[in-house]
């Protein structure tokens, strides 16, 4: 089954047998605390009858990616955080190659999984994009323990100590690709981005902590252009700009960016019943 290009600019399912192995692939950027537009995004695409069977994500989408694929819902990713801070995740870890430590982020995702405590065992196939620190490369687990592969993906350097992973030392994958289309592309036939990572004007820099934050999202920017130029639906959500990347406040939010502006991607692409009861979200 394949998904084809109309003369109005809609997606149609095509008949003809496709040499790549999934039909829908789902790719989801980095964004910090803006990374729960996907949770938003991913409801919508549910609403519009789709079923996403690969998924990849990077940094805050690593989060989402993992959670999603071990069934938990969006509205449940949200509740999840509902009342949660940055500190209720981090230690201070002054030299050890970051000011934090995120150990307490990780049991908290990992209690919210279930069972679920390798990649390969996801019912969702899952490939999660990292840094590797060492040799300098973009690389994507799909095997090995959750745990700390989604912290390498999630590792924003020096804000965060590198990960140590079978003797090789990673960090945040936005680092080099912010957007994991790259890792999806040639496995499905029609694949879905959202970049939940646009950037915000900074007047001012109150700390090395400020400058380290405003580089990565930088990198990130410049990099993530290319992977979104690669899916056939890409996503955006400019109404998050001004959110922070660890501000836990506004998720409500951040999660109706999401749902609205993939709802009209969906719409736009042809791909939205208009015989679907949709689900009523209160501003």
């Amino acid at each position: 089954m394949q998904f084809t290009n109309n003369k109005d600019n809609s997606m149609a399912v095509s008949p003809v047998k496709s040499e790549r192995p999934y039909r829908l692939g789902l790719a989801l950027s980095g964004g910090g605390a803006r990374g729960f537009a996907h949770a938003g995004a991913i409801m919508a695409i549910e609403e519009a009858g789709l079923k996403p069977d690969i998924i990849a994500g990077v940094s805050a989408g690593s989060v989402i990616a993992v959670l999603y694929a071990a069934g938990v819902t969006p509205l449940r990713m949200a509740e999840l955080f509902a009342r949660t801070s940055f500190l209720d995740f981090a230690n201070v870890s002054f030299g050890e190659g970051g000011f934090f430590r995120i150990d307490k982020f990780s049991e908290f995702i990992l209690r919210a999984l279930g069972p679920y405590r390798r990649l390969e065992d996801l019912p969702i196939p899952t490939y999660l994009g990292a840094t590797d620190l060492d040799n300098g490369k973009a690389v994507a687990f799909s095997e090995g323990e959750i745990g700390p592969r989604m912290m390498a993906s999630c590792s924003i350097p020096i804000v965060f100590r590198p990960v140590e992973i079978d003797g090789v030392k990673y960090v945040d994958g936005g680092v080099l690709r912010n957007h994991p289309a790259w890792i999806l592309r040639d496995k499905c036939d029609m694949l879905i981005g959202v970049n939940v990572s646009p950037l915000k004007k900074v007047p001012r820099y109150k700390s090395v902590f400020d400058v380290a934050l405003r580089t990565y999202n930088l990198m990130a920017k410049a990099n993530q252009v290319l992977d979104m130029s690669l899916c056939d639906i890409s996503v955006q959500t400019p109404e998050i700009t001004d959110v922070a990347v660890f501000d836990l406040k506004n998720i409500k939010k951040v999660f109706l960016s999401g749902y609205t502006q993939t709802r009209k991607a969906l719409i736009e692409a042809g791909l939205w019943k208009k015989d679907s009861d949709s689900q009523t979200i209160k501003k």
